[in-house]
């Protein structure tokens, strides 16, 4: 069933040097220009289906994987510490928060405008550029005493980790070819995220009880630079274009009103979202920003849709990828899913310290088999990406990470030992997550052009960010209803988790049943959607109904095959 690498899409002739090397043939994605380099390559002996030698190819991923991997350190390591900074930067508990939501609004905002950036000026610099400010705003944060110069620190760090984790996906998305080596690079990069989240936590535990907590990003830094410098060695550079063979079409130029409308409709929609559970749903000015936020969405879309039927400017993104049902259903599975399993990742940690009043350390040694699961998760679904339809893979994904909120959404009294319980729920989570997000991203790329790939890598990005976001709040909201009504006063008055009370308990519970739904949701969306797709990691399978024919692409195919 797996056979040989071979293209996505229908057969085409190959010449003699390919058929001599067996050389992979290319999707119609791919520029016969690519599958010529392809060709190149495999006749100087190099692994059929590469784009270069495999120990620069296994290099070259394990590079990207370092994007993802730094983005879930970063985010969890700080989870850990977060008390500690609060206390000795003398921050209110009702700010502390922001040092977390200053990254997230920055990176899930920004995702989409750099990734178009990295489509037209090069993915190479971008990732390169992005990894390096991403290393040295991290470096300066521990040195800054002043609460609001701390929160500038860390969006501005998200704004690095914003342009090198789609320009990540969009550089694999680009240098291979449909194959297994493809399946195996981006199933890597998937397991970065659930390694770089147990060793974040791991690092924040063990800092947090021995150490200051500045170590922690003194630490993530220097791996920050060690990538960045990797990266200029290991990514291959753009290769010069012919002049008689540009691109014809909208011109190569940045959307900048596209890429205001965007970036500000989602900074305000993701601040309201954050701030809406700190200040009160009632207060005027949030539903007032959300109204605004989705205002100005809607007129991106609307200006995209322009751009991309005059044809005068390249849009940021393709409003026509949305007519395919698939690929719309894969955004929100994105979304949906992203922030079950993240909502349970965060409800597991207030559980754990909040609740049952564990240290920094005992709660990180109770996420270790994340890491240990996302780790074995990923070389096995590299194999089952070529062999088992994408349309079972993606039920049984959401069905685990379901699964993993409800264990600890149902009655089960909580002293009860980790091993019976926690310890099955960890495990589904990350092998959810771990065989969810790589037939995503792997979709997401065969579904898109290969001039858009670090976009699709924003877009499924982005989409989980405002997903987390939409997810988090509401959970909250459901908490802290369930949490006033128990303990009989306003909303307002709640409060916060207390160790071993039982209305801090039943709050919990509450938002992981709303995890819970959101999962199945996810999986409805599966089944309803996905159903025949065919297996996307299988060299030789279909690939995802375009749309649209884009700029001719068709004719010129057409025109290259005769």
């Amino acid at each position: 069933m797996s056979g040989s690498p071979t293209a996505v899409g229908p057969e085409r002739p190959l010449r003699d040097d390919q058929k001599r090397n067996d050389a992979p043939p290319s999707s119609e994605e791919w520029e016969v220009s690519d599958v010529a380099e392809v060709a190149e390559d495999n006749s100087q002996n190099l692994t059929p289906g590469l784009p270069f030698s495999k120990a620069r190819c296994i290099a070259l991923v394990v590079v990207l994987a370092g994007a993802s991997f730094l983005n879930s350190l970063s985010g969890q390591a700080v989870v850990i510490i977060l008390p500690t900074i609060g206390e000795e930067l003398s921050i209110p508990e009702s700010r502390v928060q922001w040092i977390l939501s200053a990254y997230s609004l920055t990176f899930g905002c920004f995702m989409l405008f750099w990734g178009r950036v990295a489509d037209i000026y090069g993915k190479r610099k971008i990732f390169v550029w992005g990894s390096a400010w991403f290393a040295v705003t991290t470096l300066v944060n521990p040195f800054i005493p002043n609460e609001i110069a701390f929160d500038l620190f860390r969006g501005l760090q998200g704004l690095g980790a914003a342009a090198n984790v789609p320009t990540a996906i969009g550089i694999l998305g680009t240098t291979f070819p449909p194959s297994k080596a493809k399946n195996y690079a981006f199933s890597c990069y998937a397991a970065g995220a659930p390694l770089g989240a147990v060793l974040g936590n791991l690092l924040g535990g063990i800092i947090a009880q021995f150490a200051s907590w500045k170590w922690v990003f003194v630490i993530i830094a220097l791996a920050a630079f060690a990538i960045s410098a990797a990266a200029l060695f290991v990514i291959p550079p753009p290769k010069k274009e012919p002049e008689a063979a540009a691109p014809t079409g909208p011109r190569p130029a940045i959307d900048w009103i596209g890429a205001f409308l965007v970036t500000v409709g989602l900074l305000a929609l993701l601040f309201a979202l954050t701030e809406g559970n700190v200040v009160g749903w009632t207060t005027p000015w949030v539903p007032v920003l959300i109204v605004v936020s989705l205002i100005l969405i809607g007129l991106f879309v609307f200006w995209q849709h322009h751009l991309e039927k005059t044809g005068k400017l390249a849009p940021i993104m393709k409003v026509s990828n949305f007519r395919n049902p698939q690929f719309s259903a894969a955004m929100a599975i994105m979304a949906l899913f992203f922030s079950s399993f993240n909502g349970f990742l965060v409800y597991a940690t207030y559980f754990y310290q909040d609740y049952q009043g564990l240290d920094p350390l005992q709660t990180t040694l109770r996420f270790m088999p994340t890491g240990i699961t996302g780790f074995i998760t990923a070389a096995v679904v590299s194999q089952l990406l070529a062999r088992v339809p994408t349309y079972a893979m993606l039920a049984v994904g959401n069905v685990c990470v379901s699964i993993s909120a409800l264990l600890f959404a149902v009655p089960i009294p909580p002293a009860t030992t980790y091993w019976a319980w926690s310890f099955p729920a960890m495990i589904l989570s990350v092998f959810g997550a771990d065989t969810t997000w790589p037939c995503l991203i792997l979709f997401t790329s065969h579904s898109l052009p290969q001039s858009d790939q670090a976009l699709g890598g924003a877009l499924v990005n982005a989409m989980g960010q405002i997903g987390r976001a939409v997810g988090l709040a509401v959970a909250t909201a459901v908490q802290t209803a369930v949490m006033s009504r128990a303990r009989g006063v306003r909303v307002q008055d709640a409060g916060s988790v207390e160790p071993w009370d039982d209305a801090s308990l039943l709050g919990l519970r509450a938002a992981e049943w709303w995890n819970f739904a959101l999962g199945v949701a996810a999986l409805l969306v599966v089944l309803v959607s996905f159903r025949g797709s065919g297996i996307i990691g299988k060299a030789g399978a279909k690939k995802p109904e375009q749309v649209e024919e884009r700029d001719g692409s068709e004719e010129k195919m057409g025109d290259l095959k005769a």
